[in-house]
């Protein structure tokens, strides 16, 4: 006999088949339901929830099973926000330096990374900067340097198991300026090493026109739109944008989409 979430009652029973007739035990299947108590059957659904629960499973066991595995154990979504002006002002430097860590299994967030960025050659905002991204000067001022945050973005992904040779993760970025263009062009100018693991990413944009056919002019709203999603939070606020780009993975994967790497190798 099978309760509402597939398992056999056989087995959750068998720690105490000693209280139940080897006759009983022994019958088909079919034939088990209508020996039991009243009301025996109608527990089990709850009792499997608590005791996987218990063990550390739950939603997470109903989203394990209904989308095939993915290429990576972990995806790190990131997205930079810089200093900017109309036109636009060089160079520009990132001052919000978000990172999610999603499981590759169950498609959820099990860790965030996130801190502002205290810019150096143009420390003071630009009102236009201000009003795109929702930052305001007191938010920057007096935050670590770009080489302080990587420092601690490597603290971070070592303290995750990131670094890890046998834990497969990548970056996923909207676009591919945050890793192609704005990270290894401030570590240039500023004489920074870039690390390797920031050196191959997935840009959604890419992954999202492969899985519904179509290029998604104007980013997470478009992608949003596509997918029936709600948008999260305000546009350009790197931590929201992040937490969108998440829920719109977790819908392709849903729908069955393997996500693979699209930056050529450096």
């Amino acid at each position: 006999v099978s309760d509402a979430s597939g398992c056999s009652m056989i087995a959750l029973l068998h720690t105490g088949a000693a209280k139940f007739p080897q006759n009983l035990l022994s019958r088909p299947r079919q034939g088990v339901s209508h020996l039991l108590p009243a009301g025996v059957l109608k527990g089990f659904s709850s009792i499997v929830s608590k005791k996987l629960a218990s063990h550390g499973f739950g939603a997470s066991m109903a989203a394990m099973s209904s989308f095939p595995p993915q290429r990576y154990h972990y995806f790190l979504v990131l997205d930079f926000e810089a200093t900017c002006d109309k036109p636009q002002i060089h160079p520009q430097e990132i001052i919000e330096f978000p990172i999610l860590k999603l499981n590759g299994r169950t498609m959820e967030i099990e860790s965030t990374f996130h801190m502002y960025v205290q810019p150096v050659v143009h420390p003071q905002l630009t009102p236009f900067c201000t009003e795109l991204t929702g930052i305001i000067q007191g938010m920057v001022d007096g935050q670590p340097s770009l080489q302080q945050v990587l420092e601690r973005v490597d603290e971070w992904m070592a303290k995750e198991g990131l670094l890890d040779p046998s834990v497969k993760s990548i970056f996923v970025t909207c676009g591919d300026w945050d890793l192609k263009v704005m990270l290894p062009g401030q570590c240039q100018y500023l004489g920074l090493p870039v690390a390797d693991y920031f050196k191959q990413w997935i840009n959604l944009k890419k992954a999202y026109s492969f899985a519904m056919g179509s290029w998604p002019k104007n980013g997470l709203l478009d992608m949003n739109k596509g997918l029936n999603l709600q948008h999260i939070g305000r546009p350009h606020s790197g931590i929201d944008d992040c937490k969108n780009i998440a829920n719109i993975m977790k819908t392709l994967a849903h729908r069955g989409f393997i996500f693979k790497q699209t930056s050529k190798p450096f």
